[in-house]
């Protein structure tokens, strides 16, 4: 019987070659990490970063980090604030891809699973989407094993978002995993003891979730 490290190692793997490969396919673009345009790339980002406190300087990890997409939108929208960047991602192209565009020492880049650092906040951006040809099951241990290790390294907060279960008679796309908020929510409540807050309705098939650290 393969034990669970195992198994999530292989899930790991699949996933990073899985954006390996549209990243040699479409480049550093919203498609290269399986997105379809630009606008809706920033809306998420702008849904998840609800979770930061922008009056003042913060740490943020930046799980599923791509080739650093968030930094662009950071640098758009929000040029003068301090942040302590690390972007982390399962796909070693995908992090030297992200080296290559945002040279420098104000952000860092590193391959993995998991940030190796606790950080004030951590955003993950559709990282539980695309499941391939896993299993429901396996899947849904990937992502409470990714949010067990977000609540573990983000001391006051962190936001992550799914795509929504269709609705009795609906299809969802092959090979995307699709789940109810209260699933995660719960999970997280339970979990963590956290405040969780639920984002939805702005006009796409997905919600948001912001677990905060009780004040």
């Amino acid at each position: 019987m393969i034990d669970d490290a195992s198994d999530l190692e292989q899930l790991y793997k699949g996933v990073a070659q899985y954006y390996t490969g549209t990243l040699r396919r479409f480049g550093p673009t919203p498609l290269g990490v399986d997105w379809s345009c630009a606008p809706t790339q920033a809306l998420r980002f702008r849904k998840l970063l609800i979770v930061c406190d922008f009056h003042e300087p913060f740490s943020l990890n930046d799980i599923g980090c791509g080739y650093g997409a968030l930094l662009k939108y950071l640098a758009d929208y929000h040029p003068d604030h301090v942040i302590d960047y690390l972007g982390v991602d399962l796909s070693q192209a995908m992090v030297s891809r992200a080296r290559k565009l945002w040279p420098g020492q104000s952000h860092k880049f590193e391959q993995g699973p998991a940030a190796s650092r606790t950080a004030d906040y951590s955003i993950a951006s559709g990282i539980f989407n695309v499941m391939l040809d896993q299993p429901v099951d396996m899947w849904e241990r990937f992502v409470a094993t990714t949010l067990s290790q977000l609540h573990e390294s983000s001391r006051r907060g962190f936001a992550v978002n799914f795509v929504t279960a269709p609705r009795s008679g609906q299809d969802i796309r092959r090979g995307l995993y699709g789940t109810t908020p209260e699933r995660w929510i719960d999970f997280c409540r339970s979990e963590f003891s956290r405040d969780v807050t639920l984002i939805d309705g702005y006009g796409m098939s997905e919600f948001t979730l912001l677990i905060r650290s009780p004040d």
